[in-house]
């Protein structure tokens, strides 16, 4: 029996960093950053400072970290029936990470991602949504029906379902309902805006049934209509939707969580982020492991702030995620609570 089964997408990321002086970062409000990243036109002469290729995607992401804190893992997901979906199945064995029921889509390539970054970890990518975002329920063998001997697992980790996959989301967690399996899920744009009519009515229902969920803080505005400014009255809202955990992370301001009774704030490891890719994976995968290791959350936060902190430090989002056991240089992030 596997203690946890991840699902989301499996992507092979390039990451390309740009050399100074041959981009420019520019305040532009056009865009939610903030900011745009101007490259000059017709240009045949940038050079490339560092090229590396990884893994990503956040169902392999979660999955790595779960196997790297000792957990037995299974991805279910997409790749194509090309040499990047090898590669990738390649990878998530290295990294000791079930691959039995991973699908290989001859009509989509595997998914991939160009990241440009510059000097101090900015960054913008291009993503090509391949296989991973075509799951089908009929790509996951036993839904829907009675699970078979050794599928059912006690944990699923729901990271974000987008285009096809996002029709999964709500047959998922009725699935682990039945089955008495435990739900962590971390939501996308497809889940919050309810763009698929077969579920999007029914997301306050699922909601109720998760045991943690995870957002960003501009996914938690996004899903209860707050400014993101008002942290205290989104994660309000959000307990009062559901009866499990509420994790929003808060980029380099750290976290708030609830139990529905108390509240949790940590900040974050003042360092220089090498390479952001993944650090949200990383961080709600390192709560749900310190969640089981210890059922207590502020542990869970201080293991998950130091998941995503480490992950920073590498290029490639698996590249950094921590060994069980370890914590990184920095000391752990001091968690305050008081009731909600």
């Amino acid at each position: 029996m596997y203690d946890i089964i991840t699902f989301g997408s499996a992507t092979i990321d390039t990451f390309l960093k740009l050399r100074d002086g041959d981009y420019r970062i520019s305040k532009d409000d056009r865009f939610s950053s903030g900011k745009s990243f101007c490259l000059p036109l017709g240009s045949k002469i940038l050079m490339i400072d560092d090229l590396k290729v990884s893994s990503g995607g956040g169902g392999t992401n979660t999955a790595c970290t779960f196997s790297k804190q000792g957990f037995k893992v299974n991805y279910i997901g997409k790749v194509g029936n090309d040499e990047r979906g090898k590669e990738l199945i390649g990878e998530l064995k290295k990294f000791k990470i079930g691959t039995r029921f991973v699908k290989k889509d001859k009509d989509y390539p595997t998914a991939f991602s160009l990241i440009l970054s510059s000097s101090i970890g900015e960054r913008t990518a291009l993503i090509y949504r391949g296989a991973c975002h075509f799951m089908r329920e009929s790509d996951i063998p036993w839904l829907g029906d009675s699970p078979r001997s050794g599928t059912v697992p006690k944990w699923f980790y729901l990271a974000p379902l987008s285009g096809d996959s996002s029709q999964v989301f709500g047959p998922l967690v009725k699935f682990a309902k039945k089955n008495n399996i435990k739900v962590a899920a971390n939501l996308g744009n497809s889940q919050i805006i309810g763009t698929v009519p077969e579920w999007g009515l029914s997301l306050r229902k699922i909601l109720s049934q998760l045991d943690v969920l995870i957002l960003n803080k501009e996914e938690a505005s996004l899903l209860t209509k707050i400014s993101p400014e008002k942290e205290k009255e989104m994660i309000k809202r959000l307990s009062s939707s559901t009866k499990g955990i509420v994790v929003v992370t808060r980029g380099k301001k750290g976290s708030i969580v609830s139990d529905g009774k108390y509240i949790f704030e940590a900040g974050a490891p003042s360092v220089l982020a090498v390479e952001a890719t993944g650090a949200g994976d990383a961080y709600g995968s390192g709560f749900l492991s310190g969640l089981l290791e210890k059922n207590n959350i502020e542990y869970a936060i201080q293991l998950a702030t130091a998941n995503a902190t480490s992950c920073t430090q590498k290029i490639g989002a698996k590249n950094g995620l921590l060994q069980k056991g370890k914590w990184g240089p920095w000391p752990r992030v001091k968690v305050k609570k008081k009731l909600l």
